[in-house]
C-alpha cells in the first residue's frame, strides 16, 4: 500500500480591514462580492422604535468597517469600490487581520446568540468558553448591568464586539 499523501493546502489571502463612508458598509461588501471578492460584513439586529411603529433592523457590528480577502499587490479594485475610503495599515503599509479574530466574529454573529458592539478593552479577565454554541471562544470577560459579556476584539480596528455567556459556561486562564 503506497504512503499516504497529504493533501495541498493552498493559502489563502489574508484578512484585511477596509474603512468604509459612512454608512456605506452594505454598499461596498455588496460590489465587493459581485467582483469575486470574499467580503464579510458583520451585522447585528437591533430594534428601534418610530413614532408609529417599532422597526427591527441590522445594524453593522463595525460601522464604517467591511472586512475582505484579497491579494494586497492587487488591491486597485478594492481601492476603487463605491464606498471604500482606504486599506487599514500603519503609514502605506497595509496591516492583515488575524484570522483567529475574524474567525470568533464570524462564530458569534452564526450562533443566533444576540451580539453588539461593544468598547474596545485593553484590561480585564480573559476566558474561555467550555460549553455551549461558543464552545473554545476566547475573549475579555467584562459585566455589564447584571449579566456577563464575553467580549471578543479586533485588535488593528480598536473595535469589539460583545456578547452575553453563562457564567457556567466559561473557565479562566
Amino acid at each position: 500500500m503506497p504512503p499516504a499523501v497529504a493533501p495541498v493546502r493552498i493559502p489563502q489571502h489574508p484578512w484585511y480591514g477596509l474603512r468604509t463612508r459612512s454608512n456605506r458598509e452594505r454598499i461596498a461588501a455588496t460590489i465587493l462580492n459581485g467582483r469575486g471578492y470574499e467580503p464579510f460584513l458583520p451585522v447585528y439586529r437591533v430594534r428601534r422604535c418610530w413614532s408609529d411603529r417599532v422597526v427591527t433592523t441590522e445594524l453593522p457590528l463595525f460601522p464604517g468597517y467591511v472586512f475582505c480577502r484579497f491579494d494586497y499587490r492587487q488591491r486597485q479594485p478594492i481601492i476603487t469600490t463605491p464606498g471604500v475610503v482606504s486599506i487599514i495599515g500603519f503609514g502605506d503599509q497595509p496591516a492583515a487581520l488575524l484570522d483567529e479574530e475574524i474567525e470568533a466574529v464570524r462564530a458569534i454573529v452564526n450562533s443566533g446568540i444576540a451580539a453588539e458592539p461593544a468598547p474596545f478593552l485593553r484590561e480585564g479577565q480573559r476566558i474561555r468558553v467550555i460549553h455551549g454554541p461558543l464552545k473554545s471562544l476566547e475573549g475579555t470577560l467584562v459585566r455589564k448591568k447584571s449579566s456577563w459579556q464575553l467580549v471578543i476584539s479586533v485588535q488593528l480596528l480598536q473595535r469589539s464586539v460583545s456578547v452575553e455567556v453563562d457564567p457556567s459556561h466559561i473557565e479562566a486562564f
